[in-house]
């Protein structure tokens, strides 16, 4: 059983990679370094190895990616696009070649490729002709940007077999498309992409394709989805030769490598070469090449076992720190960030670099005016790595974070046992500006219209105070504000009217309320289903759902024992927002089946449904799907390549089911 420590740390780690997942993988403006997020995952992956009971629903290692954008039909992969595991070092690749060896015995080789930096895309074909393109989206579903990838030339329309097939690669954007891009954009005085990959993902995400046809993409084809078996193919060698048979572009700089040893000479040559190359590389994939051995090796729950991406080290150089930055977020947490005197780092100016917090300032005795060096994986907001002491003069203090908020001068509090440093005023125009884009964001009330631009301008002209008054805005007031028109003024009082009928799990998430994430919102108005009921639950209500342990019962009831919410709640109410739970509830004591009031994970993957299809079904007949494996489990459904579930529920002794068995009990 893991001790508390190993607990908080775990759900620190689940909370900063789900953020740095969403900034990277939806909003394409990443935060941290991409070492910094691999070395962060690794971690993690090998605590839930060790203790499967810290493995949450909702942790990054449960998914492949990110999450699926907004303005796009979403597309159901037939095979999940699955990521691949990291090395780092000459170390873990030889470890990586033991284990392979291990299974599989001397008699193999590899295949070596240069990992392009750019956007996975899966393209789909029926005889012969292009039918969908995605993006690999969450790794089982994705985006359909069939139009925009239309107009990338090196994608063909037409194959030169009237063959059906899934071709999977990279989308991504030359270096001199990159750079004739930027300047256009300077001479427009618009925001400047980071860097290439950043581009190619905003370029195949723009819903007018001409924009995408303007920007000169291109892309590197290195796979077949499913099994290439299936078109007579019996290694991945020979799939990459059949791919470009059929008019697709490969990386034709892949190399056989028998051992290992050839392995880390083909990644020494691109190391020093890379630079050298007309498009960014992050990495080398290296992969055995047969698929017999392929499938003898097989997959963890994440990742095939067959492959591995060796990344590239982080670049580090020299730079000055300006100043530091205070920011102050939605929870009142103030954030400091390095302001840096501009400096190249992995093709991109740099000038910002995160310092997450305090403790982290005061370890590295970080200060305003000292030189420093930054890293950075290729091309995100770094980190200061170290400073240089030896060049420190006399005249550089050290920094000390301020006892005021930077924002409204309130008196900042360090909680005990958190490293965060908060603004507890509630007034706190930050923390209210952020709270209220969260209220509008769309797994919340889902406002379109309202964006940070938006709700700064309304709260500077105290047209809103709080997230109530978003239900008092007027049509003439509005028309008033700069830069807001008869048809977005429109559009936006239509999307708050729609709002107030959401069901109450998204007013509930809308709050903001501590450690209430969507699901646990969702939970709470399943299980209460009314606002009052929510209010006035108890500590022990609260902790027999399952899923809702003590830190957000204490959380939950603290929240509603402050007057101010009450007020808030009241208003809402006023204004028509619902307040009750208007999504399907089910009673399981009122269904005869196989699944009623049982608790059921699904784990590994199905291939007669989908995952969201099996959970749906489950719990139309009575049976409630949760993402991890515990004493309360009644059932495990096994698809193929299952992992560490399976493995916990046949250690704990629970019931375990095969996917055929699940189909015929849903008859």
């Amino acid at each position: 059983m893991a001790n508390k420590e190993l607990q908080e740390k775990v759900a620190q780690y689940n909370k900063l990679l789900r953020q740095y997942g969403h900034a990277y993988y939806v909003l394409d403006k990443p935060v941290v370094t991409d070492t910094e997020y691999d070395q962060m995952l690794n971690e993690l992956i090998q605590i839930e190895e060790q203790h499967p009971e810290l493995i949450y629903p909702d942790s990054p290692t449960q998914r492949v990616g990110g999450e699926v954008l907004k303005g796009f039909t979403k597309v159901t992969h037939q095979y999940p696009m699955l990521s691949l595991g990291n090395a780092f070092n000459e170390e873990d690749l030889r470890s990586f070649d033991e284990r392979v060896r291990g299974s599989v015995g001397n008699k193999f080789s590899y295949v070596c490729e240069l990992k392009i930096d750019g956007l996975a895309i899966s393209l789909i074909y029926e005889n012969g002709l292009f039918v969908r393109g995605a993006t690999r989206g969450n790794g089982t579903i994705g985006e359909d940007i069939t139009e925009n990838l239309r107009t990338v030339h090196a994608i063909p329309l037409r194959l030169t077999e009237e063959v059906s097939i899934e071709a999977r690669g990279e989308c991504y954007m030359p270096k001199r498309s990159f750079t004739n891009l930027n300047k256009a954009r300077a001479a427009e005085e618009e925001e400047l992409f980071a860097n290439p990959r950043n581009a190619a993902a905003g370029s195949l995400r723009q819903l007018d394709p001409k924009i995408a046809a303007s920007r000169n993409l291109s892309t590197f084809m290195y796979a077949i989805g499913g099994s290439g078996e299936s078109y007579h193919l019996s290694s991945h060698s020979e799939a990459l030769d059949y791919l470009d048979r059929l008019g697709f572009q490969t990386n034709h700089e892949r190399r056989s490598c028998p051992s290992i040893e050839e392995v880390l000479t083909y990644i020494t040559e691109w190391t020093e070469k890379r630079e050298l190359l007309p498009y960014e590389i992050d990495g080398i994939v290296v992969k055995v090449d047969r698929y017999d051995q392929q499938d003898e090796l097989g997959f963890t729950a994440k990742a095939p076992r067959w492959a591995i991406a060796y990344k590239f080290a982080a670049e580090e150089v020299e730079t000055v720190v300006l100043d530091i930055d205070l920011t102050v977020g939605r929870t009142g947490v103030v954030t400091p960030t390095a302001i840096l005197k501009p400096v190249q780092v992995a093709g991109s100016t740099v000038q910002r670099a995160t310092l997450h917090n305090e403790d982290i300032i005061r370890e590295k005795d970080i200060r305003i005016g000292d030189a420093v060096i930054i890293r950075k994986a290729g091309d995100i907001i770094p980190e200061v790595v170290s400073v240089l002491f030896d060049q420190r003069t006399t005249d550089i203090v050290a920094f000390e974070m301020p006892k005021n908020c930077p924002v409204c001068d309130s008196e900042l509090v360090r909680i005990e046992g958190e490293v965060a440093i908060r603004c507890i005023n509630p007034k706190c125009f930050a923390q209210i500006s952020e709270g209220v884009a969260h209220f509008v964001s769309r797994n919340a009330m889902n406002i379109d219209g309202l964006g940070e631009r938006v709700v700064e301008q309304l709260l500077r002209e105290e047209l809103i105070a709080d997230v109530a008054d978003l239900y008092a805005l007027q049509k003439e007031t509005l028309l008033e504000l700069e830069r807001m028109g008869e048809k977005s003024v429109t559009n936006l009082l239509a999307a708050i009217e729609a709002s107030k009928s959401n069901s109450l799990e998204k007013l509930l998430f809308g709050l903001g309320i501590r450690h209430v994430g969507a699901k646990a919102a969702k939970l709470l108005a399943e299980n209460f289903e009314t606002m009052d009921a929510v209010m006035t639950a108890t500590e022990e209500q609260l902790i027999a759902i399952d899923e809702i342990g003590q830190k957000m019962a204490d959380s939950i009831i603290t929240y509603f024992e402050n007057d101010e919410v009450h007020d808030l709640i009241a208003r809402l109410k006023g204004y028509g927002v619902n307040l009750t739970y208007t999504g399907k509830k089910v009673n399981s004591a009122d269904i005869d089946s196989a699944f009623s009031g049982k608790v059921i994970v699904l784990t590994g993957k199905l291939e007669q449904l989908t995952r969201q299809e099996a959970q749906a079904k489950i719990e139309e007949l009575g049976g409630k799907v949760t993402g991890s494996v515990s004493k309360k489990t009644d059932l495990v459904i096994a698809g193929t390549e299952a992992g560490s579930k399976l493995a916990k529920a046949e250690q704990l002794g629970i019931e375990v089911w095969d996917e055929n068995r699940l189909v015929n009990e849903l008859k």
